[in-house]
């Protein structure tokens, strides 16, 4: 099987705090990024720290609901997300689990089956590119610039930009 791994904040939504699905608003193109993926043969993961549980800013009923609503609203417009993980440990916990470490991805990669060369970690900060190197996946940076000290395979500006130029450029595997 071959999948995209996505982070959300930033990827799927607009990034910051979000402790409430009421705070969740998807970026552009998304819903149509994610609809072209299933069209192209490819399954939808989600891996993303959310450390305000642990923290205490939201509770993992919380994040439960904001996972809910997301899902609904890109399964709505023809989407699918296959399955999700959530590191929801403090940003210090220095568990295996929080990216730039990759245990979420690993479990991902190990429950489905993904083939990790014809598979991409698609995030917007350099813990995203981190662990998708840990992990043997493509890498796909979403913003303007790359920052000192990774290297992603790809950047592009957002979601729907990516899906579509590698598309066109035949270098989904």
């Amino acid at each position: 099987m071959k999948a995209f791994i996505l982070d959300r904040d930033g990827v799927i939504n607009k990034g910051g705090n979000i402790n409430r699905k009421s705070e969740l608003v998807l970026l552009p193109g998304v819903t149509d990024a994610i609809k072209l993926m299933g069209e192209l043969g490819f399954e939808v993961f989600v891996a993303s720290n959310q450390g305000g549980v642990g923290l205490g800013y939201m509770t993992k009923s919380a994040l439960k609901s904001i996972h809910g609503y997301m899902v609904t609203l890109i399964r709505e417009a023809g989407g699918d997300i296959r399955d999700a993980r959530y590191c929801t440990h403090k940003p210090q916990a220095r568990c295996a689990c929080r990216k730039p470490e990759a245990g979420m991805l690993f479990d991902l990669i190990n429950k489905y089956g993904i083939d990790r060369s014809r598979s991409y970690m698609v995030g917007d900060r350099d813990t995203d590119v981190m662990a998708g190197e840990r992990a043997g996946v493509r890498t796909i940076l979403l913003g303007e610039s790359i920052p000192g000290g990774i290297h992603p395979d790809f950047l592009f500006s957002d979601l729907f930009d990516a899906v579509t130029s590698l598309h066109e450029q035949h270098k989904l595997l």
